[in-house]
């Protein structure tokens, strides 16, 4: 066995504080970035005096933690469904995640066959309400499917609503998903989702911060959402209420120097209300895969220019397109008038007025000029898909 691997290394040190202490534990954080983790873990399983900054009695619930402890059993138990544990500084382990600080993660729990690291380098995390609506589920489905076909790792929480669409439709699409967990690795949470949760294990990667065999929590749930953004280059939010789990995804993200998307859901939807905060401030509003590509992709990797269809008139020369829009929607209207309208003389209006009649757009009314019915209604259908 190599040092690490040896019961008083550093792989097994850390597979020890990921049984006894919590994720997000910035407190945690400190201690091994001031003392090590080696010393840490020696600390804990020993007992004496407390770590700096920790009353008594959270010392208390540690050390009983501590004595409980078996890190050797929980890598026995993780190889035996299929999961391993990756910890900082190794082969495997995503570096943008070193962002967190002392919140970093001791350690993650990975369940799969992809490198974990190399999947991260190009993700994007998807994420959203869990009572999402049908709209809300088609736009995750078909975001993460146009994103998975682009060659892009959908990651999100593995919850029902839109994350499940987020990995459905990457799936759907031959593509990649990652879903980073807030219990055990080798635990179907939700229960619902277990058939999911199998798939994504056998074609994409399951991740979390908890040993095996350990439950969700409603503060787990959240600090979990740390990992999210951190693992990501940028955070989409499809629809969230205005104290949606989501929102922390997004807002650490921002903390983090990372893209901060959001998909629009109707003005009236309370369920897009927290995406529409955002968007108020510093996220970007997106519609597709192209334009979250276009934020958190390399250079050149732009969306399409947006415009609606050409219409007839949009080919005319510019100055017949001047005299054309000069002439009033309803009735007749001299050359006088029309040339004013147009900003250039009565004789180059005659001479585009010639043009355009003999195009179909306009006719002779007397000693003035009118449109003709068609380009009425080619005016109305321009008005109506601008």
């Amino acid at each position: 066995m190599s040092a690490a691997e040896t019961p008083g290394g550093e792989l097994l040190a850390r597979v020890f504080l990921s049984r006894v202490t919590e994720p997000g534990d910035e407190a945690v954080g400190k201690w091994v970035r001031e003392h090590g983790v080696r010393e840490v873990a020696r600390r804990l399983r020993e007992g004496g005096r407390p770590l700096p900054g920790v009353s008594d009695r959270r010392w208390a619930g540690l050390r009983a933690r501590a004595v409980r402890a078996e890190p050797e059993r929980d890598l026995a138990a993780a190889h035996a469904a299929g999961a391993r544990f990756v910890g900082p500084g190794g082969p495997e382990w995503p570096a943008q995640l070193d962002d967190l600080g002392d919140a970093r993660p001791v350690g993650l729990w990975v369940r799969g066959r992809p490198s974990l690291r190399m999947w991260a380098l190009r993700s994007v995390a998807v994420v959203g309400a869990r009572a999402c609506t049908e709209y809300g589920a088609h736009m995750a489905a078909i975001l993460a499917a146009e994103l998975a076909e682009r060659g892009w790792v959908v990651v999100s929480g593995g919850a029902y609503g839109i994350d499940g669409a987020a990995h459905r439709g990457a799936l759907g699409a031959g593509g990649a998903t990652v879903a980073v967990l807030a219990c055990g690795v080798d635990r179907a949470y939700p229960r619902g989702h277990a058939e999911l949760i199998t798939r994504i294990a056998a074609q994409g990667i399951l991740v979390g911060e908890l040993p095996p065999g350990e439950h969700p929590t409603p503060n787990r749930f959240i600090v979990r959402n740390r990992v999210i953004a951190a693992l990501t280059r940028g955070t989409v939010v499809v629809e969230a209420a205005h104290r949606s789990g989501s929102l922390i995804t997004a807002r650490a993200a921002q903390r983090l120097g990372r893209h901060t998307m959001g998909v629009p859901g109707p003005a009236t939807s309370s369920l897009s209300a927290g995406v529409h905060e955002l968007l108020r401030g510093e996220a970007v509003l997106v519609t597709d895969a192209a334009e979250v590509v276009e934020l958190v992709g390399d250079m050149g990797e732009l969306a399409p220019e947006r415009r609606g269809p050409v219409l007839p008139r949009d080919l005319l020369e510019p100055r017949a397109r001047r005299v054309l829009a000069a002439l009033p929607g309803r009735g007749a209207a001299p050359v006088d008038e029309i040339a004013r309208g147009a900003q250039t003389t009565q004789d180059d209006a005659v001479a585009r007025l010639y043009e355009l009649r003999a195009l179909g757009y306009v006719e002779r009314h007397g000693d003035g000029w009118k449109l003709t019915r068609q380009a009425v209604l080619s005016a109305r259908a321009g008005r109506i898909r601008s």
